[in-house]
């Protein structure tokens, strides 16, 4: 079996988050960075589910832990 592949929009889809290249980039700019003191899905900007879908994405290691990764590393730029 293989992992499937997803894009970084995707994701945002999922999380019912607008999804274009500059909805996305607009996002990363009013919630970064992202204190070291919260796990991404603790962030206090994601609904229950949101945190929830994240939460699922990360322990469980699905097809979306990687973008979810990217997502967390993109929170805590400067």
């Amino acid at each position: 079996m293989h992992a499937a592949f997803h894009r970084y929009g995707e994701l945002f889809d999922q999380l019912g988050l607008p999804s274009s290249t500059v909805e996305i980039r607009t996002f990363i700019a009013a919630h970064a960075p992202l204190p070291g003191e919260f796990k991404l899905e603790d962030a206090p900007f994601w609904t229950p589910a949101q945190a929830q879908f994240l939460r699922e994405a990360v322990c469980e290691d699905s097809d979306w832990a990687a973008l979810a990764d990217q997502l967390n590393a993109a929170l805590r730029q400067h």
